[in-house]
């Protein structure tokens, strides 16, 4: 199983990024998928969440602000992110659930002020 995340990087607040992740070595079809990320000195915290169908969840913080998606023909799943705030700042991480979760590496956001 191989998760690879891109697309984060240096942002100011308002602004927008997209998170990528790529699969391999799965049926990613077949699979609920996510994304995590980890502030600087808190615990990880689930962000969104996609499942096999489309069905979407969200954090309360980023529900009308992030959009999750998924492209099972290309074994990728997105990130959205818009109206980018100081607090979303952190390392983002793709993940594979199911009985043996899956991490992927993570991709630090930071949004400045």
């Amino acid at each position: 199983v191989q998760l690879q995340a891109c697309g984060g990087g240096l942002v100011q607040a308002g602004g927008s990024l997209r998170l990528t992740c790529a699969a391999s070595g799965f049926t990613f079809s077949t699979y609920v998928m996510g994304w995590y990320r980890q502030a600087p000195g808190k615990q990880r915290e689930l962000v969104a969440r996609i499942s096999t169908g489309g069905a979407t969840y969200y954090q309360d913080s980023v529900k009308g602000r992030f959009t999750i998606s998924r492209d099972n023909a290309k074994n990728m799943v997105f990130l959205q992110m818009n109206r980018l705030k100081t607090e979303d700042t952190g390392v983002y991480y793709c993940y594979r659930f199911g009985a043996s979760g899956s991490w992927g590496q993570g991709t630090q956001v930071t949004v400045s002020s």
